[in-house]
């Protein structure tokens, strides 16, 4: 069985949403929301804030290693903070060269690296000279910022720079989160470099998953917002019988718990109306609930209407 990888996403794979999904099951490891570095080194509570993994082993409480994801264009400060990441044992080390995201990009991060291979070799050896044998160091990217000329040029020069897997997303900066995704131009990454290649973008079912394969050459497989939209697709993807809405609801349960206890009640009907958006796309029980709660602001009454829906109290067996 080839791995699953659970993506980096911001905003919507916090570490609440990453106990849910890893709960569930089915995936091998997988890495969390960005650290943004800057031109300082960052204090230990916020490696600790954004991946509060790390005081379990850098594991999810269900068991699913946790690697930690950095963003940043400074090769001095991306060692200096790697240095500092690295003493709390992550299960892994990643590079954010993909993030298209306008502040992001506008700041020189993620996605607007990608004109620079140069620049991408020397933050990666940089990182790496920091990081201690038996931490894995990998990096994710797009195919490019406008178009994929310099896609295999930045591939190989992450490879010289010591990465030991590279995530391909096969999107450029401008598609944005576009259908469809260029799954052959991973391939095109894939063959022109040594280091293990993990194909991303696109996979919202099992059939997806057969063709991202099919198209990239890859084995290996990051799921995204597909995980959001199902979130028992890793396992649909190992040939489990699983799923369903009846299933699905007690991790509703908990994810909304969760969600009353971190987020103040103003904001916390915003997290569970995000999740739904994305569930609708397979579950016609999570667009009914979604349209019944789309106008309701106060938690209190959210509590209510999820408990008419069917929503449980009590923990999910497990499967």
């Amino acid at each position: 069985m080839s791995r699953l990888i659970l993506a980096p996403m911001e905003g919507l794979a916090d570490p609440l949403m990453r106990e849910v999904l890893t709960g569930i099951g089915g995936y091998d490891w997988g890495i969390c929301e960005f650290v943004r570095v800057t031109e300082s080194v960052l204090p230990n509570r916020t490696f600790l804030r954004t991946c509060p993994e790390l005081k379990n082993g850098s594991r999810t409480p269900a068991g699913t290693p946790m690697r930690v994801q950095l963003l940043g264009s400074d090769p001095h400060f991306m060692a200096g903070n790697a240095r500092r990441l690295v003493k709390h044992r992550p299960a892994g080390v990643d590079i954010n060269f993909g993030c298209p995201a306008p502040t992001v990009f506008r700041h020189r991060g993620g996605s607007a690296l990608l004109g620079e291979p140069q620049l991408l070799h020397d933050i990666v050896a940089a990182v790496r000279a920091e990081i201690p044998a038996g931490i894995p160091l990998t990096a994710k990217m797009r195919l490019g910022i406008d178009d994929v000329c310099l896609a295999v040029d930045c591939a190989q020069a992450i490879e010289a720079g010591g990465a030991e897997e590279l995530i391909v997303h096969g999107r450029t900066k401008a598609d944005g989160y576009r259908p469809p995704a260029r799954w052959a131009q991973i391939d095109r990454v894939r063959a022109a470099i040594d280091i293990p290649v993990i194909a991303n973008g696109e996979v919202w079912t099992v059939d997806d998953w057969h063709r991202i394969r099919a198209e990239s050459g890859c084995a290996d497989v990051m799921l995204g917002r597909g995980a959001l939209a199902d979130p028992f697709l890793a396992r649909r993807i190992r040939g489990e019988a699983v799923g369903g809405w009846d299933a699905l609801r007690p991790w509703l349960a908990i994810f909304w718990r969760g969600v009353r206890e971190r987020v103040l009640p103003v904001h916390a009907g915003g997290r569970l109306k995000q999740w739904l958006m994305l569930l609708r796309r397979h579950e016609p029980q999570a667009e009914a609930l979604y349209q019944q709660l789309r106008p309701v602001k106060a938690a209190e009454d959210i509590d209510r209407l999820l408990l008419a829906a069917g929503i449980p109290g009590e923990l999910p067996l497990a499967a």
